[in-house]
This record gives structure tokens, C-alpha cells and sequence, in this order.
């Protein structure tokens, strides 16, 4: 029997995530992907592991793929791009995954508006924008509004506009790099930023925790930095968890960003997968549990064992993300640190881009060049000995 990881670029997720835990589980992995030259040769193991080429976007190059190995026992990802060819795929070959309606919901943002004003939780104001669609056709929704991929990740083109006008010329130049993608248009949700993870084993939807997001200066939304904060007021909870609910997410991991203002929880995204840019590696370390061999466990029929109360857990975390200001090479930059301050606080630092890469400033979660993070008994201690670390460390970018 075999795991079947569908997947894009290679992710610290696949690499240092389900790889190793796989592994431990004495799983043979193969990755499939449409990008096989840009994997790295992965770790042998006692299981094995291989990289095989394939349209992942695909259902049927999917299922094609898997019939020329072995018996499959698993087939998932972690990637939003291929949650719905997936799942179908699993579904097809009768292994335990998501609803293909689910992941769909999901991943289109006007789908995602819709179902949640279905059923009578939360409405919205929203317009879609076709690629040919002229901007006024939002005139219904009121500024300040955001504009955004209907189907976007990353913060990529996701822009805060004030009035009319803004518009037009936001819509103008997203038009002009990416003239084919669907916009969407929605009243702007005021409020702190969190995010609530959890995940499913086909009879029930546990809370993993919560992280509270801090937000760099708009009109782009990029995130900076988020701070354990799993203590949700259970009402906020309980409307969060019935949102999820009518969208259908249930097995698997799921990663939902909402605003919390006045009592009120307000959607702003679904990522129906592990929480990215290495929090899911932090989050299983500060859980102290194996989250990706359970991840692994649902998708091949298993049932975790209980989960820690997040809200009562003796630790606290924090992670920051060091972006670069401005266009250019990153010429010095610090290579992947483990340490701990006197205080016994865990410090990390990985690098999010290699040295000498040259890259555009793109005001997205893409400038990101590293990944901080600080594990410790409380948030004051953790706070301390994080802007510590990261003032002893240096990035140098040349433009």
C-alpha cells in the first residue's frame, strides 16, 4: 500500500512535513506533480519515497498516475490548487477525502459568500468581475471595499480601494499582468484577524487551536506576523464552526481566516488544508503532537487519538515573518537556526529564499524571506526573547 501526495512546487509542508511522517508510519510516498524537475531527490527511508509527473490538475491524469503504482492506501494534499481534483480522485478510487463540493465552496470565494448567505449565517456584499467585466458593475457594494482573486492565494492581488475610481485602476493593472483571472468585489470586514484550524476524521471536527494575525499596512494584505490565541469566546466559535459546517468542510485539515468585531465572526477565507508558510510545522511542535501522521491517519480511514484542549495548553507561540522592502538579490541572509535563550524559550529561524535569488517586491505573502518563531511558557517571555533574536539577525538585499 501506498501514499499519494498531489502537489505543485515543493513545499516545507511535503518536504519537512508528510515526507518524514510518512515515513514513520512505514508508508512508501509517491508526489505527484506537474512540476517534477523542481523537486528535490527525496529521502529514501525505510518506506521510500518518489516523485512522479502528472497534470494534478487533472482528475483523470490523477487517477492514471495511481493506477500505474502501487494499491493506493491514501490520496491527499496540500495544496489549494488541487483540493477538488483530489478529492475527486478519491473519492472515485473509494478512499476516505474530502467532498468534492466542499473543496469547491471553498477554494471560489464567490461560492463561499453564496453558500454562507444560503444558509442565513452571514450576507456579504459581493460582486463578481468576469476577465471582460467592466469595474462599475460592483457599484453595489460600499467602500471602502476589497478586490481580490476569486480563486487567490497568498495575499497575490488582494488590494484594499477606497472609492470608484481605485477600483478601476486596481482592476486596470491586475488586468494587465493576469488578464484572464476572475476578480471579485466585497465590502470590506472590519475587525481583529484570526484564524481557527481543525481537523477532521469523518465523524467529527476537532479544534487544533487559533492564532490571532497581525496585518502589514495596507492597501495590500500581507501577513506579518501570529500570535497563539486559542481562547475564542465560545459564541464566535460556535458561528465559525456552523459556517464551516454549511460549506461542508468535515475530513481532513482545514485553515479559516475570520474577522471577529462586536461578537460577530465573519469569514474571510477557507483554505480547506494545514495553515501554510510553516505554521503547520510550529503548530505541531507547540502541540506537541505528530499532526501530520494524523493528517496522513483520516485520509486512510484512521481515527486520532484525542487531541489537546488548545485553550488550556501550558505554552505559548509566536511567529513573525521577516519580508524584504524592496526588489532585488538577497545577497546575505541567516541559514536555519534552532536555539534557545536563557529563558528556555524555543527560537527557529528558516529561510523562505535562498540566497542570490532576485525576486520582485510584490506586497504578497512571496516576500516573504524568512520565517521566525518563538515557543515558551507565556507571551510576555516569548514576546522578549523574540525581538531579541530577531535583532541579532541581518538580510541584505541589493536592487
Amino acid at each position: 500500500m501506498r501514499l499519494y501526495l498531489t502537489a505543485l512546487n515543493p513545499t516545507d509542508s511535503v518536504l519537512d512535513g508528510f515526507l518524514p511522517a510518512a515515513d514513520r508510519l512505514g508508508l512508501p510516498v509517491t508526489v505527484l506533480t506537474d512540476q517534477p524537475g523542481a523537486w528535490p531527490a527525496l529521502p529514501g527511508g525505510p518506506a521510500g519515497a518518489e516523485v512522479a509527473g502528472a497534470d494534478v490538475r487533472d482528475v483523470r491524469a490523477v487517477l492514471d498516475a495511481v493506477y500505474r503504482g502501487d494499491p493506493p492506501t491514501a490520496l491527499l494534499s496540500n495544496s489549494d490548487h488541487l483540493q477538488t481534483p483530489t478529492a475527486l480522485a478519491a473519492q472515485y478510487l473509494g478512499l476516505p477525502g474530502k467532498d468534492w463540493r466542499a473543496t469547491l465552496r471553498a477554494k471560489d470565494k464567490r461560492l463561499t459568500r453564496r453558500t454562507i448567505a444560503a444558509a442565513g449565517l452571514d450576507t456579504v456584499a459581493s460582486v463578481a468581475l468576469g476577465p471582460d467585466d467592466d469595474p462599475d458593475l460592483a457599484a453595489s457594494v460600499p467602500f471602502p471595499a476589497v478586490v481580490k482573486p476569486r480563486e487567490g492565494v497568498a495575499s497575490e492581488d488582494v488590494y484594499l480601494v477606497g472609492d470608484p475610481a481605485e477600483l478601476r485602476a486596481r482592476v486596470a493593472e491586475i488586468r494587465a499582468r493576469r488578464p484572464d483571472l476572475p476578480l471579485l468585489v466585497e465590502e470590506y470586514l472590519t475587525g481583529e484577524l484570526h484564524t481557527l484550524e481543525t481537523l477532521g476524521d469523518g465523524t467529527g471536527v476537532a479544534v487544533l487551536g487559533a492564532w490571532r494575525t497581525g496585518l502589514g499596512p495596507p492597501p495590500t494584505f500581507i501577513e506579518a506576523s501570529l500570535e497563539w490565541a486559542p481562547e475564542l469566546p465560545p459564541p464566535v466559535l460556535d458561528q465559525v464552526r456552523a459556517q464551516l459546517d454549511a460549506l461542508g468542510v468535515g475530513l481532513g485539515a482545514c485553515h479559516t481566516e475570520f474577522v471577529v468585531a462586536d461578537g460577530r465572526a465573519r469569514l474571510v477565507e477557507v483554505n480547506y488544508r494545514l495553515i501554510g508558510d510553516r505554521m503547520d510545522l510550529v503548530l505541531a511542535e507547540l502541540l506537541d503532537v505528530p499532526l501530520f501522521e494524523y493528517v496522513i491517519g483520516v485520509h486512510a480511514g484512521t481515527t486520532p487519538p484525542p487531541l489537546p484542549d488548545p485553550a488550556t495548553l501550558a505554552r505559548h507561540a509566536r511567529v513573525e515573518y521577516v519580508c524584504a522592502d524592496r526588489p532585488g538579490t538577497l545577497l546575505a541572509a541567516p541559514g536555519r537556526v534552532d536555539t534557545r535563550d536563557p529563558s528556555g524559550v524555543r527560537l527557529g529561524c528558516r529561510p523562505l529564499r535562498p540566497i542570490g535569488v532576485t525576486a520582485p517586491l510584490t506586497r504578497t505573502n512571496r516576500d516573504y524571506l524568512a520565517a521566525l518563531h518563538a515557543i515558551g511558557p507565556d507571551q510576555g517571555t516569548v514576546a522578549h526573547a523574540l525581538r531579541d533574536f530577531r535583532a541579532a539577525l541581518r538580510w541584505e538585499i541589493r536592487e
